[in-house]
């Protein structure tokens, strides 16, 4: 490959990265309008903290668990405490250098998704012990599964940049974290009834959604992995398509059945439609894409209700935004691949059941989505519980009620207005 096509493909990448990373300033932002004014600065450290924990844990075993040459179908297995080449060697396509940092920010979005069911009970030294064990023990595994040459691999598992491998992986670790860290309190009421614990700022979870929204761009299209014959519009305008569906989609359903254009389950449609159009955004013609964004925009807002009936607390709505999107939009290229992007174009498994493919494709999708969510909600739950055990996950009480800026920190995020209050 010619000097400028690596350089080419070299700033793509590097760009991508930017936004993918960047990403983590939209789910500050989620998050902390998301939950109450007193857990705000915590939010906001916390997520900055933890990604400063991937990072070395990725260099260290996580990337070289994915992708590590001497491994076999369940994990990798080599390049730890990565020391690459400083420059893109011959038959390379970019550097692994700028490889490591794409696949690092993806990693760090897997992690941020399961930080949801921690939200506003969790201890930081649970974020501590869990982002260690989380980026070595529990993404890898089904990122190697998917992407890194794994069994799921050899079956021709679709899914172009992670509804999966990011999504529902960080969702099912969430579900563990919630279930076991059980209920904010106040949520619920003794007769099984919910109480509404509304976010402090719908503003600040607008602009995260769009930060977001923006950074999926390198996130979709980035995972083209190279300029080529700028294939990678292609995915963006499916990426496009998908979020304006489900953001649409969301609050017409919401509006319809509650009489009210809710804000945030629009916001959680737009993310829905984003995570759904993940896996399948480079195997599917544009009218799927919207087909494919409206489902996941109608499908968050039921889910949100279903698990507030099952009495599992989800603040920011992780298990229905990346959980329930990120398996339908895994399963939706079963249905809806195209034999063309698939086979001619990508080499990427089979036709769905839409254009010829029979039941083949989408059996493999469902298989992946099981054999990957249960893995990773076993494998969280497991490390969770032992952890419950030796060490608590949940605050004290009286610590959840003043907050957790104060009782983490010792400081305020809104430290003018608490102030005030208290005057």
């Amino acid at each position: 490959m010619d000097l400028t096509t690596i350089g080419l493909n070299s700033i793509w990448l590097m760009l991508a990265t930017i936004l993918v990373i960047f990403m983590q300033g939209g789910f500050i932002l989620l998050e902390a309008g998301s939950t109450r004014m007193k857990n705000a600065g915590h939010v906001a450290g916390k997520t900055i903290f933890t990604f400063g924990i991937a990072t070395l844990v990725f260099w260290a075993v996580g990337y070289g668990l994915i992708y590590g040459g001497d491994g076999n179908a369940f994990i990798g297995w080599g390049d730890f405490f990565l020391n690459p080449s400083p420059e893109a060697v011959e038959g390379d396509a970019y550097p692994t250098t700028i490889d490591f940092m794409f696949q690092l920010a993806f990693a760090g979005i897997a992690l941020t998704i399961a930080w949801g069911g921690f939200a506003e009970r969790g201890k930081l030294a649970a974020y501590l012990i869990f982002s260690v064990l989380f980026i070595a023990l529990v993404y890898p595994v089904v990122a190697h599964w998917i992407w890194g040459g794994g069994w799921l691999s050899d079956h021709g598992k679709q899914d172009f940049a992670g509804s999966t491998v990011v999504h529902l992986t960080g969702a099912m670790a969430a579900l563990a974290a919630t279930i076991l860290l059980k209920p904010r309190i106040g949520k619920f009421n003794k007769d099984g009834s919910a109480n509404e614990i509304h976010g402090h700022n719908q503003v600040f979870t607008a602009l995260g959604v769009l930060i977001l929204w923006v950074g999926w761009f390198g996130f979709n299209a980035g995972s083209t992995l190279e300029v080529g014959k700028a294939f990678f519009g292609y995915v963006a305008l499916n990426t496009q398509l998908a979020a304006g569906a489900g953001a649409i989609a969301a609050l017409l359903i919401a509006w319809a059945i509650t009489g009210k254009a809710d804000v945030p389950t629009m916001l959680n449609g737009a993310l829905a439609g984003l995570v759904a159009i993940t896996a399948s955004c480079a195997f599917v013609d544009p009218w799927a894409a919207v087909v494919i964004g409206i489902i996941a925009g109608l499908l968050v807002f039921g889910s949100m209700k279903f698990f507030e009936k099952l009495k599992i607390d989800d603040p920011i709505f992780a298990l229905s935004v990346h959980g329930a999107a990120g398996v339908w939009g895994t399963i939706s290229t079963g249905l809806f691949a195209t034999e063309t992007l698939a086979v001619e174009t990508l080499d990427w498994g089979q036709a769905g059941l839409f254009y010829g493919g029979g039941f083949s494709q989408l059996g493999v999708q469902i298989m992946g989505v099981a054999t990957s969510g249960a893995f990773a909600f076993v494998a969280s739950f497991i490390i969770l519980a032992i952890m419950k055990a030796v060490m608590g996950l949940r605050v004290t009480e009286e610590q959840e009620i003043i907050g957790l800026d104060l009782s983490e920190h010792g400081s305020y995020g809104y430290p003018e207005q608490v102030k005030q209050s208290m005057n």
